[in-house]
């Protein structure tokens, strides 16, 4: 069985940090490169951040560059995403992903799994 579990979000003030976990289960892991979306009430999903497993590159957007990072541990299957620095705007709920055989990274339709989504929520 296919499965992402997102964890890790919950509400923090503007300027803190939380670090999201994303664990991977049912497909190999080091094949695929994991993404990080965001959708709010009422918008589009948007893209966040990317990490290709094999070879550790990474993307992120524009918004959220320099204050989150994505990292993996390999050896549990998890990919992280540290949030620092947060504002208000970041508020969503954070969706991770997996895709093989594209680097259209903010292409939510090129992902073949998707988690469940942990809410993030910054107060201003």
């Amino acid at each position: 069985e296919v499965q992402l579990v997102e964890s890790g979000g919950g509400l923090v003030q503007a300027g803190g940090s939380l670090r999201l976990s994303c664990t991977a289960s049912g497909f190999p892991f080091e094949d695929y490169a994991i993404g990080w979306f965001r959708q709010a009430p009422g918008k589009e999903r948007e893209a966040v951040s990317w990490l290709n497993i094999a070879d550790d590159n990474t993307q992120y957007a524009d918004s959220v560059k320099g204050r989150f990072t994505i990292s993996s541990d390999n050896a549990k299957n998890t990919v992280y995403l540290r949030m620092t620095r947060l504002k208000s705007e970041d508020t969503a709920v954070y969706y991770c992903a997996a895709m093989t055989g594209s680097t259209e990274w903010k292409r939510a339709d090129e992902y073949d799994h998707w988690g469940q989504g942990t809410q993030v929520t910054v107060s201003s």
